[in-house]
């Protein structure tokens, strides 16, 4: 079985990475564009389990150790 976790910055929370790709975006001409966020994917594969029970154990490793849960916040997607 397939997973993919989507961890990115809270609202709110200053995401520098983002704000240079932005400003460099501009620089090379690349008009438009008003906001960037950088996060990080995760692909996952898990033992043949039944989804329930791989959700619940991506959201336990999300929360203990893949996301800082103060600044973060993650998104599971099961699938394959």
């Amino acid at each position: 079985m397939k997973a993919k976790i989507y961890v990115t910055l809270k609202r709110g929370v200053l995401d520098p990475q983002g704000k240079a790709i932005h400003a460099s975006l501009s620089h090379l001409g690349i008009d438009g564009v008003e906001d960037v966020r950088v996060g990080k994917l995760m692909e996952i594969t898990l033992k043949e389990i039944g989804p329930e029970e791989a959700r619940r154990r991506l959201d336990e490793a999300c929360r203990r150790l893949l996301a800082n849960t103060v600044i973060e916040e993650y998104r599971i997607e099961i699938g394959g």
